[in-house]
């Protein structure tokens, strides 16, 4: 996906009719929170020949450009739908389509409730290293990282070892749904370091809408095979709603390196 980048056929022209693929971004395309690799970049532009493709990550837009996008390509060109937020931002062949937010849906005075506990119990936590922006907040959602998401690699590396040794995410997964339960609420525990908190409905599914609001327009497409590929795909995961949804066939992934011979051999590339 260089900016030489072969044309695409038209989405209506792909030859495996009525098919898309999704794909995760983090321990997924990607190494978390890194590049995507040559080798990606290469798979995904000969499946853009055959099928619809397209991405669903929590995080914002910038950053799947820092990630899968080129100092010369625009990620929004390199995938048919993009989709941002879980598909609260969402785009289709480079133009935008209709959004939604977190802070319109759960008002300014319990947005403050939810974010001074979670300061609060951040504060009080006992973990070996902490450094910065523990609440990250997103348009769509907010992400909480008791580690801070400021951490290095290698400090990400040796938290995530320590978080499933000790359930950090998991205990205040479960002492905010106690507290915020009331709210409609979903918390979500993703990648190496955070969980994301958000109205519940808007898990990764939510794109899905996308997909079917482009269906009823006028030379819209049905995809009526969708393959998802993701590695957050237990229960708790933030790709297990999407992965057991009975709209999509999930295809759960070990890391970028297992995605590519997955992808390899589910579209004979």
């Amino acid at each position: 996906m260089d900016a030489a980048a072969p044309p695409y056929p038209p989405l209506e022209d792909r030859p495996i009719k009525n098919t898309i693929a999704l794909f995760d971004v983090d321990e997924t395309l990607t190494p978390a929170r890194r590049s995507v690799s040559p080798e990606m970049l290469q798979t995904l532009e000969k499946l853009r020949q055959k099928v619809a493709i397209g991405y669903v990550g929590g995080s914002n837009l910038v950053k799947q450009q820092e990630q899968l996008g080129t100092s010369s390509r625009p990620v929004t060109s390199m995938f048919d739908f993009c989709f941002s937020e879980n598909g609260l931002t969402a785009f289709k062949l480079g133009q935008e389509l209709p959004s939604n937010s977190f802070i319109q849906y759960i008002g300014e005075d319990k947005y403050k409730e939810l974010a001074n506990w979670i300061l609060h119990y951040i504060a009080d936590l006992d973990i070996p290293v902490k450094r910065g922006t523990f609440i990250e907040f997103r348009n769509g959602m907010i992400n909480v990282s008791p580690i801070g998401r400021n951490a290095s690699t290698q400090e990400r590396n040796d938290y995530q070892a320590y978080d499933l040794k000790n359930k950090i995410r998991e205990t205040m997964v479960e002492k905010m749904r106690e507290k915020f339960g009331h709210l409609g609420l979903t918390f979500s525990i993703g990648g190496q370091i955070s969980f994301d908190v958000f109205p519940t409905g808007w898990d990764k599914t939510y794109c899905l809408k996308h997909l079917e609001d482009e269906a009823k327009k006028p030379g819209g497409i049905n995809y009526t095979t969708i393959h998802f590929f993701g590695d957050k795909t237990d229960k708790g995961g933030n790709d297990y709603e999407i992965y057991v949804d009975p709209r999509t066939i999930g295809h759960s992934v070990k890391g970028p390196e297992d995605c590519l011979g997955q992808i390899k051999e589910t579209f004979d590339l």
